[in-house]
């Protein structure tokens, strides 16, 4: 018996060279869009902007020497639990999009207005926060979070005037640009 032949190779087939691509306008209009994606410096410079680094400092503060504690044996801390991180996260959210100006790039929103309602909404329930806070330390002998709740206490109502500047700097923005 013979060993089998082997098998035959195809003469390779012409390619085309031509080649083809297509973008669509999302792709085109992404691309276009965070390659000009600015970052306002001199944002951290202003009144406003210093007040609210301020805020996610001391903010930050606030929660964590809560956090560190017994907190959830007592409903009132929860409260101040709640308010201090909520507010921390959006006044973060609030310096990214005032750092890279997203806000000029969405003018549908009126930017002006969401800063006042944002800002005077943190002023009152900061400040009823702070109260509650306050109102909740006790010094019991057996108690070990005095001391950190009385910080906490301090530095809330310290965040509670930072948001009453930016509410007031708030103010005054809106009030120009409906004065136009």
């Amino acid at each position: 018996m013979e060993p089998p032949a082997p098998p035959q190779e195809q003469p390779p087939r012409p390619r085309s060279h031509t080649v083809t691509t297509t973008s669509s306008s999302f792709t085109a209009n992404l691309s276009a869009s965070s390659s000009t994606l600015a970052y306002d410096r001199e944002f951290l410079r202003t009144v406003p902007g210093l007040l609210m680094v301020t805020e996610i400092v001391l903010g930050l503060l606030v929660w964590t020497l809560i956090a560190g504690t017994e907190y959830f044996l007592y409903p009132a801390f929860g409260w101040v639990m709640f308010v201090a991180v909520f507010y921390w996260v959006l006044t973060v959210f609030f310096l990214i999009i005032y750092m890279t100006m997203t806000y000029t790039r969405i003018p549908q929103v009126p930017w002006t207005m969401v800063g006042l309602c944002f800002n005077g909404s943190a002023f009152v329930l900061y400040l009823i926060a702070a109260i509650v806070d306050a109102s909740s330390v006790t010094k019991d002998l057996h108690n070990h979070n005095y001391n950190s709740w009385a910080a906490s206490s301090f530095f809330a109502f310290v965040v509670t005037s930072c948001y009453a500047g930016n509410t007031y700097f708030s103010f005054i923005s809106w009030r120009s640009r409906t004065l136009q």
